[in-house]
């Protein structure tokens, strides 16, 4: 049976990260569209399948080509990193696709970098959490500016994706004076992951004022903790509340 697209997130790329429902749906696909990065990664686990790709900033073509191939009775993986539903393509996919289309469209979860990075460095997201990403590519600074100090003034824990590029450097530096005025102690306990579930994978657990001074870049995942999360052993705890 053809006609159908699997929105797949891949989680960080390798295949002991996928599900067996993410391996079920890629192995039975008769091609796999994505952008460059993500599918060099996929090819790594997955080497004879039949691969398309398109590059930065062209996630809409990247969907009618899925579109398109399905339309031929293909059965098509459009793949991302993480979740599909998350910052992923799953939106712009259904976006696009006729109302009246004969193909079927499903989505597939995966291992989202707020998560697999939370993994890492303890648990920063056990208590109520929110996701922001810093990339003003589609979304005005000031509507990130506003998340930022409402996820502060509602003490959330927070997961930052997108903290800084070549393009935009100066981003999550701003971002943390936006969060210290709105009331987090310069004190607070944050973290962050580079390169998550990659050989070269990094993790720092640090004050929201040194994370203010640090120079990331698009691979790397932030976390700002609540009022009460703190370190211990090496860890960042975000309290769930049992113990008080």
């Amino acid at each position: 049976m053809g006609n159908i697209i699997y929105v797949v997130g891949m989680g960080p790329g390798k295949k002991e990260f996928m599900t067996a429902q993410e391996i079920s749906v890629i192995e039975k696909s008769d091609v796999i569209v994505g952008y460059d990065l993500y599918v060099k990664l996929l090819k790594e686990s997955f080497p004879d399948k039949e691969y398309m790709t398109t590059g930065m900033k062209r996630e809409i073509e990247r969907c009618e080509l899925c579109v398109k191939l399905a339309s031929e009775g293909k059965n098509v993986a459009l793949i991302c990193s993480g979740d599909a539903g998350v910052y992923g393509m799953a939106s712009p996919l259904l976006e696009i696709l006729p109302e009246e289309s004969d193909t079927e469209v499903f989505v597939v979860p995966g291992i989202t970098a707020a998560l697999s990075g939370a993994a890492l460095l303890g648990a920063p997201l056990n208590h109520d959490f929110c996701l922001i990403s810093l990339s003003d590519l589609l979304t005005p600074f000031a509507v990130i500016e506003k998340r930022l100090r409402a996820a502060i003034q509602g003490d959330f824990a927070i997961s930052i994706y997108n903290p800084a590029s070549k393009g935009r450097p100066e981003h999550l530096k701003r971002a943390c004076e936006i969060m210290m005025d709105a009331g987090a102690s310069k004190d607070r306990i944050c973290g962050y992951v580079e390169n998550i579930g990659r050989d070269d994978t990094k993790t720092e657990i640090c004050t929201l004022e040194e994370l203010s001074e640090k120079e990331l870049n698009m691979f790397t995942t932030v976390f700002v903790g609540n009022s009460k999360t703190y370190e211990k052993n090496g860890k960042m705890i975000t309290k769930r509340g049992y113990n008080e």
